[in-house]
């Protein structure tokens, strides 16, 4: 079967062999897979990327970053074939979702950053039939594989301290930073400003329900906390809470990932804020302790999503609570991916794309 093949860092369009599923494991046909940020860094970076999980003390399986991956970890399928001894109880023919792991030999792959299975910019892949979900409610292909992108931000609001009246702003507005909004409105929190520089970014901020969106070129968006009761300063906190009101937290989504932005946002935010961590910086960065001690900011960092939350967020997405409609802005079959990772530099070009390997 055909796949895009990571090779001397590069991608390259060939053949790789059949699978067949073992026990416990369903054949898939790809339908639609969404190329991630992480799949853009590691093309070149791969290396770097598995030296830091290892660091962290991530399982990763033997994996070898040098050696043939076929990226893909965002994906909607159609089921082939049971493993021996399987329940079947999807039958052949059904779309499903999962999370992108795969119990395979003694171990787990992680679909997209295996050699042994590869992810969903291959024809075919190898999933476990205890992971993976129905599509419902007839669901469309394209925003069935927005799932998985989306439980990121899932996971990232359950994480944050919300009150019922905190305001949230969300730095960044690309795949992470939409989920993270869809998110927010989804579960009714509110007011939501959003930041970023690009036009097209901030208008699909503003579909998912943003309520305030800024461009940061024009306006400073932490210029909007005094308007919306949150004052930045302790001292105004302070006056505000003797004068018998109270302060909702206020929360800060980084969802940029770049060096100096966690630090600019110490700096920036309102005093007592929580800032939740959810764009990846792969370099070092820096930042100053003592402005975030004096001003008590809370940093919590996130990765990645529950079972549970993969599993809500499909059923928003199903029930239309969460709204992707023309998110997804191109597709391209396996001989047009090298070029599309070349056209996602550009935050202008798209919002989202998808990769369809049987066409």
């Amino acid at each position: 079967m055909k796949a895009v093949i990571r090779r001397d860092r590069r991608l390259v369009c060939d053949e790789i062999a059949d699978l067949k599923p073992a026990e416990g494991q369903v054949l898939v046909k790809t339908l639609a897979c969404g190329i991630c940020g992480s799949d853009l860094h590691a093309l070149h970076h791969m290396e770097h990327m598995i030296d830091l999980s290892r660091r962290a003390g991530a399982p990763d399986n033997g994996f070898d970053p040098a050696a043939d991956t076929v990226f893909g970890h965002e994906f909607c399928a159609e089921i082939l074939d049971h493993g021996p001894g399987s329940p079947k109880a999807l039958k052949a023919g059904t779309r499903v979702v999962g999370v992108p792991v795969t119990m395979h030999g003694g171990g787990i792959e992680a679909l997209g950053f295996s050699n042994r299975l590869p992810g969903g910019f291959a024809q075919q892949m190898l999933l476990t039939e205890a992971m993976i979900l129905e599509v419902p409610n007839g669901l469309p292909t394209d925003k069935a594989a927005l799932t998985e992108p989306f439980a990121v931000g899932a996971h990232a609001v359950a994480k944050a301290k919300l009150e019922p009246k905190s305001v949230s702003l969300v730095v960044g507005c690309g795949p992470v930073g939409l989920a993270v909004i869809a998110a927010l409105k989804a579960q009714g929190h509110g007011p939501v400003i959003a930041a970023d520089f690009s036009p097209r970014r901030r208008a699909a901020a503003e579909k998912l329900g943003a309520d305030i969106v800024v461009d940061p070129a024009v306006e400073n968006p932490h210029e909007r906390w005094e308007t919306l009761g949150v004052p930045r300063s302790r001292a105004a906190q302070t006056m505000m809470r003797m004068m018998g009101n109270t302060i909702a937290q206020p929360v800060v989504f980084e969802c940029v990932g770049s060096p100096g932005v966690l630090q600019a946002l110490i700096e920036a935010a309102p005093a007592g804020a929580q800032i939740v961590v959810a764009g990846v910086c792969m370099e070092t960065d820096k930042i100053e302790p003592s402005i975030a001690i004096t001003k008590e900011i809370e940093l919590t960092f996130v990765f990645g999503y529950t079972p549970e939350e993969f599993a809500l967020t499909l059923r928003q997405l199903a029930e239309g609570v969460i709204d992707v409609s023309g998110l997804v802005t191109g597709a391209v079959a396996l001989d047009g991916v090298a070029e599309a990772f070349t056209a996602l530099g550009d935050p202008e070009a798209h919002v989202k794309l998808l990769v369809r390997p049987n066409g």
